[in-house]
């Protein structure tokens, strides 16, 4: 409770720009309640007192933002740099080998679902520059995400209103998993929607290899 007094604190003296420096700094060096901030700042949006698409444009700029930021760090300064300084971002040397592991793992896609991972997110936008990923496709994968998780943290405490704490609990435990259908769930819709292009690509595929199948076989046909 001390920890929402001192964010509605922030929200009274200061208003949209604590989400937007909040989320930003985040992802830069400061430990700040993401999450919970964006869960408290919609259920203010679902009294009134804040407009809900501002909070998301800001929540969204500050994200992208900050991580930019530490993909151009890590792009620049590489792994060597994250070592040595990150103790005093509060970087632990467990937290960059988890996120090592998972980025090995999951490669790019981890940019987007690392958002909703602990301990995981403050680290995608390094490791994104340190392995020189392009930043158009880091830039697909970052901001798609951020908006996403944006969108959904929002949404909580403009949805359910009063009983936005005990939903953001249930669903920051579940978090990974509850993204994961939702991706499953959009590609299953796309190939749906898609499926007759998909079966005509295949046909002419196929189709054009038994054409290159029975040239090969009249080439080695010997001569009488």
């Amino acid at each position: 409770m001390e920890m929402l007094n001192w964010i509605q604190e922030l929200f009274a003296s200061y208003g949209y720009s604590v989400l937007f420096f909040g989320l930003l700094l985040e992802f830069v060096a400061l430990p700040f309640p993401g999450e919970t901030t964006m869960a408290f700042a919609g259920f203010l949006s679902y009294t009134g007192r804040l407009d809900f698409f501002v909070l998301i444009a800001v929540a969204f700029a500050g994200t992208t933002i900050g991580m930019t930021v530490t993909y151009f760090i890590g792009l620049k300064a590489g792994l060597p740099f994250i070592r040595r300084y990150g103790k005093w971002f509060l970087f632990s040397e467990t937290k960059l080998e988890k996120t090592q592991h998972w980025f090995d793992r999951y490669g790019s896609i981890l940019v987007s679902i690392g958002y909703f991972i602990p301990g995981v997110r403050h680290f995608t936008g390094y490791f994104s520059g340190i392995t020189a990923l392009p930043f158009r496709k880091f830039a697909l994968y970052a901001y798609s995400g951020a908006l996403l998780w944006v969108v959904l943290f929002l949404g909580i405490g403009k949805v359910f209103g009063p009983q936005w704490m005990g939903i953001f609990h249930l669903i920051e435990q579940n978090a990974v998993w509850i993204v994961s259908g939702i991706a499953g769930l959009a590609a299953l819709i796309i190939l749906y929607r898609c499926r007759h292009s998909i079966s005509a690509r295949l046909l002419r595929r196929k189709g054009s290899m038994n054409l290159d199948s029975k040239v090969n076989v009249k080439v080695k046909e010997p001569s009488k």
